[in-house]
């Protein structure tokens, strides 16, 4: 199997690697706690077009992060959010700008085009904005076993416009 060859070269454990596995088979980010590690990976999306070709692609940047910590975040951003334990879509509030470092980082580059996913450990910290910081906010909640409640939609008026 290819990714017990990664996780061996890497030296981390199997469910160190989970999550990017979760992450680059079926999307999304992803965060798992132990007994004695705190783990996610988070997905940046990147379009490449070529207008005069009328042809793009899109890059996924997967970074997996072992014991993450946020070092700084600003801002405030509104918006509704669907979590797999919850029944619906609840209005969070999360910041827009995240500032992240961690024991062990991970970069993995899925490459439609090449066909290709190319890992890289990197060091931090590293800076994120919008979707990004919002998917890093959201996973740090599940893995520091933050419960965030707020307005569900169903709370939402709704109005017609005339």
């Amino acid at each position: 199997m290819k990714e017990k060859e990664i996780i061996k070269k890497l030296q981390i454990s199997p469910e160190s690697f989970l999550p990017l596995v979760l992450s680059i088979k079926f999307g999304g980010d992803w965060g798992i706690k132990t007994n004695s590690i705190n783990v996610m990976a988070i997905k940046e999306k990147i379009t490449r077009y070529d207008d005069n070709e009328n042809l793009g692609y899109t890059l996924e940047n997967v970074f997996l992060f072992l014991n993450p910590s946020i070092l700084d975040q600003e801002g405030e951003v509104y918006r509704l959010e669907k979590c797999g334990n919850k029944k619906e879509r609840e209005l969070v509030k999360r910041p827009f700008k995240v500032v992240i470092d961690a024991e062990f980082i991970i970069r993995a580059v899925l490459d439609p085009m090449m066909k290709k996913i190319i890992l890289k450990k990197i060091k931090g910290p590293l800076t994120f904005k919008g979707s990004t910081a919002y998917g890093i906010s959201h996973e740090m909640d599940h893995i520091c076993e933050t419960e965030i409640h707020e307005k569900p939609i169903w709370d939402f008026e709704f109005i017609l416009d005339k």
